[in-house]
């Protein structure tokens, strides 16, 4: 199997965006996006939108996991408000396949109202893309 890097990863992220209807804003290793802006003090993969809807999508590895910081990131992050409406903002977590269960559990310390702002979607790249 090829080893699947972070452009993988966040080229994995936008197919889901774009499954879920939404548009792509800005999003890392692009050639034609812009690079998202710091939310907060904290990165985020990609931005897309659906009419007045936001998203931020976010790619964890297992390093991102295992840190015990990360949960402080993803709070942060699932509970941003959009600018001008005050709508919440819904985080995607791409997640490789194995490592989906950990994550769902690292998500369920957190609480119930910001649960429900995150999504997490697989982003592990199937072998046939690389033959």
């Amino acid at each position: 199997m090829a080893h699947v890097t972070e452009k993988d990863r966040v080229d994995s992220l936008i197919e889901h965006f774009w499954k879920n209807g939404f548009l792509t804003l800005s999003r890392k290793h692009s050639k034609y996006l812009p690079t998202p802006s710091k939310i907060g003090e904290f990165e985020v993969d990609a931005i897309g939108k659906y009419n007045k809807k936001f998203i931020l999508g976010l790619t964890l590895t297992r390093e991102d996991i295992n840190n015990p910081k990360i949960l402080r990131k993803i709070k942060f992050l699932a509970n941003q408000k959009n600018k001008y409406s005050s709508k919440q903002v819904t985080l995607f977590l791409g997640v490789p396949e194995d490592l989906i269960h950990q994550a769902k559990k690292l998500i369920s310390e957190l609480e119930e109202t910001t649960q429900k702002q995150i999504k997490i979607v697989s982003t592990t790249i199937e072998e046939n893309l690389f033959n």
